[in-house]
């Protein structure tokens, strides 16, 4: 039982004893005391004053009086008007850092066999192109809620839908074709993605030539400039192939079909490098090219049920008028398939797969109107996390030079990010003199966990439905609220238990409760032991940043404790013991913080 659990107890068995009145501990709130008064944890007393029938003074005297005298762990209190702050004694102080240092993962609820099941989609990448900055956030964002999920005592499956089929695809194919020469990710060299992404580029390029020298033969005739592009963009060779192209495919070509899965093996091989450097991964993986057709039936049979409407053209819609927003296209009037239409697909999969509780989409925002219909229309179709599914709506990131565009060649590629990263770790690393005296191997593995850990932390910090500028420069900064920051922190409180253990010092299971703490070492704790309840808050607001600032907010309140208290060099045995408890259980915690996170912490820096 902790600290607050104690307190509400015994603020339940003093209201009785006082006022003769039952109260449900709900009704006790308890808070942190605010730092410009004395006391640990604040009890408001205006809910007690109708059974009390006196003033909010003299209520939180009373009360005050009761647990001094009643509750071993009250000190002392203090009343400031309606508010009863209590400082809490050494010795509680010190029986939860025993609690907690027992706890190997504490603050972690591990899941049971009949714990709920949720799945979150995250990642969801072209094969027409690698992995940029934007699927960065949102991958580093997907992993991170799965582990947080699964830290709240839930079983998570991490999937992924891969848009590996459409007209996009078929540029990149058609572009290889034309301008390939048989290239290969083996013959050029480069991780398929890249390879993939830049015949995307080159089509682009040459489409443009072509609407280009289009135009200014039509415009030549008399047409308009808007007309004359219209006209150049349909009536472009290259579109049209590609367009051609994708009628081969859904109707099964074998040749483009055999070109589509060779190149999509390249990508497939290219993501899965990523994905490893990058420290994400899926349970399971979902391909639209397999859910599409699902899709198609799903909406057939709705329609047949009356869920939905055919027009005269053929199309086939929904009505969401009733629920307040417009007709939703489902099915094209020549047959084909929507978005929506595959994410229907795809949740059918999913839910013959799986006994799903609870599904999350980890998808921008700039999707929040297709996961108001999806949810809607999954509801009416009978699937039982329909209504409930959740659209993890996240803010689009961008460089301080401005937007990506992946067409033109000018997007961030999470690769080159990455190598970036680690690169200017390793640079930043030297020049502090961190990695003097390591080996190559060691210096190498720290620049990447430093390089990754100031990626993921300067993304993962911001809340997630912000948009955000990443300032490489600014994340790999080894003071302030950046990834190094906490990372070199742990590392010298490695070194701090490393000396300790050189010197024969050891840390029991339990700590000696006759010691006096100073206001710092009491905060520290208290700290410390606030971090399963911001487990659960990260849990229940699907909030990284809770954890991320946490983190933060720990170390910098650990390195001033460092640099006000004797650690090693002080002389009472008793109290270097605790110390040392203290910085190992902060240390534990922050690496179980980082860990949620998707963050290493080195042992030494």
């Amino acid at each position: 039982m902790n600290i607050e659990q104690k307190l509400v107890s015994s603020v339940v068995n003093g209201l009785k004893a006082l006022y003769g009145q039952d109260v449900p501990a709900a009704q006790v709130q308890l808070q942190k005391t605010k730092k410009e008064f004395e006391g640990h944890l604040t009890l408001v007393v205006f809910p007690f004053l109708r059974m009390s029938k006196k003033g909010p003074e003299q209520t939180a005297q009373e009360i005050g009086e009761y647990l001094k005298a009643n509750e071993p762990s009250v000190a002392a209190f203090n009343v400031i008007k309606g508010f009863l702050n209590l400082t809490i004694a050494s010795s509680a102080w010190i029986e939860l850092l025993n609690g907690i240092h027992t706890d190997k993962q504490y603050g972690i609820t591990a899941a049971g066999e009949q714990s709920p099941l949720v799945m979150i989609e995250y990642s969801s990448p072209n094969t027409n192109k690698p992995l940029h900055l934007g699927h960065v956030r949102n991958n580093l964002l997907g992993n991170a809620l799965a582990n947080i999920i699964a830290a709240n005592g839930n079983r998570v499956v991490k999937t992924n839908i891969v848009n590996d089929r459409g007209i996009h695809i078929c540029k990149s194919m058609l572009a290889w074709l034309k301008y390939g020469n048989g290239e290969t990710p083996e013959s050029s060299g480069k991780k398929g993605d890249h390879l993939i992404g830049d015949y995307y580029v080159a089509f682009d390029k040459h489409f443009k030539a072509e609407v280009k020298e289009l135009m200014a033969q039509y415009m030549a005739e008399g047409m308009g400039e808007e007309e004359a592009k219209a006209k150049a963009e349909a009536e472009s060779p290259l579109m049209k192939e590609a367009r051609e192209m994708l009628v081969k495919w859904e109707a099964g070509d074998p040749e483009v079909r055999a070109l589509w899965q060779k190149m999509n093996d390249w990508v497939y091989a290219g993501f899965d490098e990523t994905y490893k450097l990058m420290g994400v991964s899926f349970d399971k993986i979902y391909y639209e090219s397999n859910t599409y057709l699902e899709g198609k039936k799903k909406v057939l049979e709705g329609l047949e049920k009356g869920l939905f409407y055919r027009k005269e053209d053929g199309s086939v819609w929904a009505d969401l008028t009733g629920e307040g927003l417009d007709h939703k296209l489902l099915l094209r009037a020549d047959g084909t398939s929507v978005y929506m239409t595959q994410d229907i697909g795809t949740a059918e999969q999913r839910f013959s797969d799986y006994p799903i509780d609870k599904m999350i989409y980890v998808v921008g925002n700039e999707q929040n109107y297709h996961f108001q219909v999806l949810s809607i229309l999954l509801d009416r179709l009978g699937f039982e996390w329909g209504k409930s599914l959740v659209h993890f709506s996240y803010g689009m990131v961008e460089l301080p030079e401005g937007k990506m565009k992946s067409r033109e060649g000018t997007v961030v590629d999470a690769d080159d990010l990455m190598e970036e990263m680690i690169n200017t770790a390793k640079e930043t690393s030297n020049e502090l003199g961190k990695l003097d005296g390591l080996t190559q191997e060691e210096a190498d593995d720290i620049a990447r966990i430093v390089g990754l850990g100031a990626l993921k932390y300067f993304i993962l910090k911001v809340d997630a439905r912000k948009n955000m500028t990443f300032n490489p420069k600014e994340s790999i900064d080894f003071n302030g609220n950046t990834g190094p920051f906490i990372q070199y922190t742990y590392a010298r409180i490695q070194s701090v238990l490393r000396k300790a253990k050189e010197a024969g010092i050891t840390v029991p299971e339990q700590l000696h409760a006759g010691i006096e703490l100073s206001e710092k070492e009491e905060g520290l704790i208290q700290m410390v032991a606030d971090f399963a309840a911001v487990v659960k808050q990260a849990g229940t607001d699907y909030s990284p940043s809770i954890i991320a600032n946490y983190c933060y907010d720990l170390v910098k309140e650990y390195n001033q404790f460092y640099h006000d208290f004797s650690i090693l060099r002080e002389e009472n045995v008793d109290v270097k013991v605790f110390r040392l408890a203290l910085s190992e259980n902060v240390a534990k915690v922050v690496r179980l913080g980082m860990g949620l996170l998707g963050i290493e912490v080195p042992e030494r820096m």
